[in-house]
């Protein structure tokens, strides 16, 4: 996971762009240089930054088929680009968290193994998992004008809902990613939000998009689970929202097709 961040007084943010810049620095690997400012202010924008891994990764789906490869090979290449993109940030929260999980003991044990170096079976399990689901989804809507969109409104959707668990939820540990990211407050966590319900509209349709909106908050139902087993989120447990909610938002484009343009 990334290095802690210590939050900076609000006073240090200047602008939207900053919080962009912010955000995309903090999210994915592009060089957007060194920015001060407050991460749980700016997560408004995790949806925007979403949106930008989204089109890279269509981009790079698009630029396969016109290569003549397969609609499956094609998919996979998207999936990986959109790792390399993001430094596969929030597959490595699912593998934590689901190494956390799969440990005997307490919160104490769990939290302990989801710091641990190593990757254990069931994270590896869940990676395999995961990473075939999003492959397989997409390899099922077939052709550049499905899965452009797709992926577009399932990278921004997914990202949307972390504002909203980072503002609700107690942390499990004292020190930590989620800790030093803060707590974003309630307009800034329905800020976010909105935008990746725009988002998701604008690529799926109104009648399509509300479906598979609703199929995003099956992404939240970790949070129970964390509360339970943990005592609260970590940065982890946002990886794992984040990887949950865009597979159930590609599953339901793809259960949805037959709605397409309604």
């Amino acid at each position: 996971m990334p290095e802690e961040i210590t939050p900076t007084p609000a006073a240090a943010r200047h602008s939207w762009w900053s919080d962009l810049r912010l955000v995309l620095g903090f999210m994915t690997r592009l060089p957007v240089g060194a920015v001060e400012g407050d991460l749980a202010a700016a997560s408004w924008a995790f949806p925007l930054a979403g949106l930008l891994v989204g089109g890279v990764a269509a981009l790079i789906y698009g630029f396969a088929i016109d290569f003549g490869l397969s609609a499956l090979i094609a998919a996979a290449l998207a999936v990986a680009g959109a790792m390399l993109l993001t430094g596969a940030l929030h597959e490595d929260g699912l593998a934590d968290f689901a190494d956390g999980l799969g440990v005997r003991g307490g919160p104490a044990e769990r939290l302990a193994a989801m710091r641990a170096s190593g990757i254990g079976s069931f994270g590896t399990l869940a990676l395999i998992f995961t990473v075939l689901l999003r492959v397989a989804a997409l390899a099922a809507l077939v052709g550049p004008a499905a899965v452009g969109p797709a992926l577009i409104g399932a990278h921004a959707g997914a990202r949307a809902l972390l504002p909203w668990a980072m503002h609700g939820q107690p942390q499990a540990r004292a020190d930590g990613l989620a800790v030093g990211a803060g707590r974003p407050s309630g307009a800034v966590a329905v800020a976010a939000l909105l935008i990746g319900l725009a988002i998701l509209l604008l690529a799926a349709g109104p009648v399509r998009g509300a479906i598979v909106a609703a199929a995003a908050l099956l992404g939240l139902l970790i949070l129970p689970l964390a509360r339970r087993r943990l005592g609260g989120i970590t940065g982890d447990v946002l990886g794992a929202i984040e990887q949950l909610a865009e597979i159930a938002i590609l599953l339901a484009l793809v259960a949805t097709r037959s709605l397409v343009g309604r």
